[in-house]
């Protein structure tokens, strides 16, 4: 394979996958990977893609750019599921927890719902997959986001700066070594003032997000008390560093 046809395939693969470590490259293309890691800095310098720990992502998707709604719920399905199942079996009958908004978040809502807890929600579809049963649903007020139906503005962050809860579900759009971080100032300033309000703060985010940074930073490794992720993680030293409790599943 000619070295145009093999930078052609790479970058087929990263949109198929949105980021891949070199190994996971080298052996999809068939070569070594210190073939890959050339071909990776070659596509670096013509801006067509971005270096990440051990791998790469397209350059366009190492800046956050928020998705809609429709097609977020349909990527990395299964490893949703998973930490889904997991983060679900987490939370205790009768604590009081805010949901973020984003479509894993969704998932624990579905497996929780009818429990009897108090549920915090900023998102709109996990307002109404929680509000069954023993349940008890506050849904903050505030601007509802088009096409993700998350809930953000001075309402919604002068409810969350009067409440007290056990536990914050967060979603993100990108972690690294200085913390979580997301594409919306909005919601960026919303989860900011759920950590401050939780006793603990709990991170649901599949493998695409680790390794690079969004736009608006929401808080440092420090104030996240555990991550819940799928298989393909790597354990990033930073996160060890950071004494982050990292769970995969």
């Amino acid at each position: 394979m000619l070295p145009l046809e093999r930078q052609t395939r790479i970058l087929e693969l990263m949109d198929a996958h949105e980021s891949l470590l070199t190994q996971e490259i080298a052996e999809k293309v068939g070569v070594s990977e210190a073939t890959i890691r050339r071909d990776l800095q070659g596509l670096a310098e013509r801006g067509l893609v971005s270096r990440t720990h051990g791998g790469a992502m397209r350059l366009e998707r190492h800046i956050a750019r928020e998705p809609a709604f429709a097609t977020k719920s349909v990527r990395m399905p299964t490893e949703k599921m998973a930490i889904a199942d997991y983060a679900a079996s987490q939370v205790p009958d009768g604590a009081t927890v805010i949901f973020d908004a984003g479509t894993t978040i969704l998932e624990v809502a579905r497996r929780l719902a009818g429990r009897p807890l108090t549920a915090i929600t900023l998102d709109l579809p996990a307002a109404q997959a929680l509000a069954v049963g023993e349940t008890e649903v506050l849904l903050l007020g505030g601007r509802v986001r088009s096409n993700s139906f998350s809930i953000t503005g001075p309402w919604t962050e002068e409810h969350l700066r009067n409440l007290r809860a056990d536990l914050f579900l967060m979603g993100a759009h990108a972690v690294d070594e200085r913390g979580v971080s997301n594409a919306v100032i909005e919601e960026a300033v919303v989860k900011r003032l759920a950590v401050e309000a939780s006793h603990a703060t709990m991170l649901l985010a599949d493998h695409t997000k680790f390794g690079w940074r969004a736009m608006t930073q929401v808080c440092g490794l420090d104030r996240i008390g555990r991550i819940v992720s799928d298989r393909r993680t790597r354990r990033f030293e930073w996160l060890r560093d950071a004494g982050v409790t990292l769970n995969v599943v």
